[in-house]
């Protein structure tokens, strides 16, 4: 692990670990994933790619760098802790959304690869243990509160990686012979609750579709409802923190 690896010795190195970990995230950011090699990060430092290997000795090192620059961004302020287990699992939910949404390159298979236990990732641990902490469950229990706020990020952050790579682009519509074969569809009859929705125009109503499912404010309605979800089911476990 590169963590338990002393940095170079120079008194004033030319470059950082945090130096290393935003240039590749830059490249990953403007170019994706793909993109982020020793050669072309060296490059974007105006260093030497064998000058690099001389702070970060492979790719899987530098991509744990960029993992923890990453988890880095998911750690909320203090006092958001201090206000109650709802807030504080709340604000860590939206923190790492804004974070997949600034970096949706995350959501891929190389980058989930990388992702590697860190200062940052300790830390990130650490405040979601701490957010927790006044509800009277056990261990098990607690971390499956958290995953279930975990969860429910990242698959919304996948769905919207989804409708932004396939809903049309704006005043472009959808493709004819798509609407042509669900028109097709629709007419044989096997499709009531389908049919039901399209009854009004079908044009307008992919297009208000598409609207709704591009709706800035979903991710919050539905964090809210799953919060609404647990607050409940912990208030039956008896689980929740006196006057909670």
């Amino acid at each position: 692990m590169i963590w338990t690896q002393p940095e170079p010795g120079r008194r004033r190195p030319a470059h950082t670990r945090e130096d290393i970990a935003a240039a590749a995230l830059a490249i990953a950011d403007s170019e994706g994933i793909d993109a982020v090699t020793m050669r072309r990060v060296a490059r974007q430092l105006d260093a030497g790619t064998m000058t690099l290997y001389h702070y970060v000795r492979t790719k899987d090192d530098l991509l744990a760098l960029m993992s923890d620059a990453l988890l880095g961004e998911l750690l909320v302020p203090e006092e958001a802790l201090g206000r109650g287990w709802r807030e504080a699992l709340g604000a860590i939910g939206r923190r790492t959304n804004a974070t997949l949404e600034r970096h949706p390159w995350l959501m891929t298979a190389e980058a989930m690869r990388g992702m590697r236990i860190g200062p940052n990732g300790m830390r990130h641990f650490e405040q979601s243990l701490a957010a927790v902490a006044e509800l009277a469950l056990d261990d098990i229990d607690k971390l499956e509160v958290i995953a279930m706020v975990d969860d429910y990020v990242f698959g919304y952050a996948l769905r919207r990686l989804e409708d932004l790579e396939h809903e049309p682009k704006p005043g472009e519509g959808w493709p004819p012979e798509l609407m042509a074969y669900i028109d097709a569809q629709l007419e044989t009859g096997e499709y009531p609750q389908i049919s039901s929705m399209f009854s009004a125009d079908r044009a307008e109503t992919w297009v208000r579709l598409a609207e709704a499912t591009l709706d800035p404010f979903r991710f919050e309605r539905g964090l809210e409802r799953l919060l609404d979800g647990i607050e409940h089911a912990l208030r039956q476990q008896g689980a929740l923190p006196a006057g909670g």
